[in-house]
């Protein structure tokens, strides 16, 4: 990469441990006959499959069955935060198939009270109780339910753009995708506008972002259309599936205070956010905001399907009194919780924390340096190592480039580093990079100097210089 793109930080990589390399495996698959296989008996689930086969995973890097090794922008689903492999994780895995799996879901092991208490102990106060479920729309559908419950109300807000999982309640209260083509929605969801700051119609007279005017007509929409029973509003604080939106500053504080207004819950999503990678523990932290209920996945399994519901004892016991029941067949599973309290000891120990802003920092120093040099990046955004990179072909009037994002993920794929871009067009062709936290500076600067090669390399990046 030429030195212009990013500077140097003056900070020291942290050194992952070594890793026995899965390389040798990679000679076994007939990338030919796994997709003809594919082909035959996987179903389609609403997009088509990358061409490529994996067939490993070490540290932050993927292999594919045709020998290419690509740099893991992504975290796998946005999941593996620690990277793929760790091997404090891998043992933890191995001690607990040997011998705590799976139990009865009334059953108690140490695992989930460990993890109960390390979590809780590291949340704001208010975060005090806890439940482990598989999934990130299980945790969603858990937390509208313990609302509905608590509160007595069915109504419930999302954001437009947002994406919270594929069970009832969590999809009726999301707006980004996946809402048509199977009838009617759960009954009283409601939607605000999604605090788009690149986009949003809402400008004061010098053009910036009015953010408040655009809530206050919002929760005057949904006032009009609610029946008198508004329980809770459920946000993240980075929409990620809409475009890696960040709430500005100041706008949960203000969704709190709306929620209290009129005796609603405010449940909020860190399945992207939370476990360190925006650089605190959760997100909320950067604004001093306690949710009524926080709910977690993706990062606090590293790639395991582990998700959590937290919220207060005050809650736990008028719901308790009310009969709230969630009950699942993986409910408090020992194996993932075990993961999952080995996933925040690491995170503590390794002040992962720290790396993660100092690395966010480097990252999007470095997407910016791009941005001054690619006419075709419209925006940069995004908090510790979760970014965006909107591509667009005209940035005074915001088109989106879905074909040039396509091509130019393309090349950079070749190259060797890996970042989502959905084909979305509601997505507006942004990129959304999410490396593990533990990677390396000489990493960024790799997986940078790959993308940068990429604009340079296809048409349409419009260079500026």
């Amino acid at each position: 990469m030429a030195p212009s793109a990013i500077e140097d930080t003056g900070h020291e990589a942290i050194i992952v441990p070594p890793r026995k390399t899965l390389l040798p495996i990679l000679d076994k698959h007939d990338e030919a006959e796994l997709k003809r296989k594919a082909d035959k008996h996987l179903l389609y689930c609403g997009s088509q499959f990358h061409p490529d086969v994996i067939t490993a995973c070490e540290g932050i890097y993927l292999h594919t069955a045709s020998g290419h090794r690509i740099l893991d922008w992504t975290s796998g689903q946005m999941s593996c935060l620690l990277g793929h492999g760790h091997p404090e994780i891998v043992d933890v895995i191995t001690k607990h198939a040997m011998h705590l799996d799976h139990l009865f879901s009334g059953m108690l092991s140490p695992p989930v009270i460990a993890l109960s208490e390390r979590l809780c102990s590291n949340l704001p106060d208010g975060l005090d109780k806890a439940f482990f479920l598989s999934t990130g729309g299980e945790s969603n559908e858990a937390a509208i339910k313990l609302a509905k419950a608590y509160t007595g109300k069915f109504e419930i807000v999302g954001l437009g753009a947002s994406w919270h999982g594929m069970t009832g309640n969590a999809i009726g209260a999301q707006y980004h995708f996946g809402r048509k083509g199977h009838g009617p929605m759960v009954p009283g969801m409601h939607m605000l506008p999604s605090p788009n700051a690149y986009r949003s119609v809402f400008r004061r007279p010098d053009g910036s972002y009015d953010w408040e005017a655009e809530m206050a007509y919002g929760w005057r929409m949904i006032d009009m259309a609610s029946v008198g029973s508004l329980a809770a509003c459920i946000v993240e604080c980075i929409q990620s599936s809409g475009g890696m939106l960040v709430l500005p500053d100041g706008y949960l504080t203000a969704v709190k205070r709306e929620c209290e207004k009129r005796g609603m819950l405010l449940i909020v999503d860190e399945a992207q956010t939370g476990i360190g990678r925006c650089g605190e523990m959760v997100c909320v932290n950067h604004e001093g905001v306690v949710p009524d209920i926080l709910t977690l996945s993706k990062t606090l399994g590293n790639g395991l399907p582990l998700s959590a519901v937290v919220t207060s004892a005050a809650i736990e016991e008028v719901c308790k009194a009310r009969d709230f029941f969630f009950y699942t067949t993986h409910l408090n599973d020992p194996l993932p919780a075990a993961v999952g309290d080995k996933v925040l000891e690491i995170l503590l120990r390794d002040d992962l924390i720290a790396q993660a802003r100092r690395s966010g920092a480097l990252l999007q120093q470095g997407l910016r340096g791009l941005m001054r040099r690619y006419g075709c990046i419209g925006d940069v955004r995004g908090r510790g190592l979760l970014a965006g990179v909107e591509i667009v072909s005209d940035r005074e009037a915001k088109t989106p480039a879905l074909d040039v994002a396509r091509r130019i993920g393309e090349r950079a794929y070749e190259l060797g580093v890996w970042a989502n871009l959905s084909s979305h067009p509601s997505f507006g062709g942004v990129f959304r990079i999410a490396p593990p936290i533990t990677i390396t500076e000489d990493q960024l600067r790799e997986g940078l100097g790959m993308f940068e090669q990429a604009l340079r390399e296809t048409e349409g990046s419009m260079p500026l210089y």
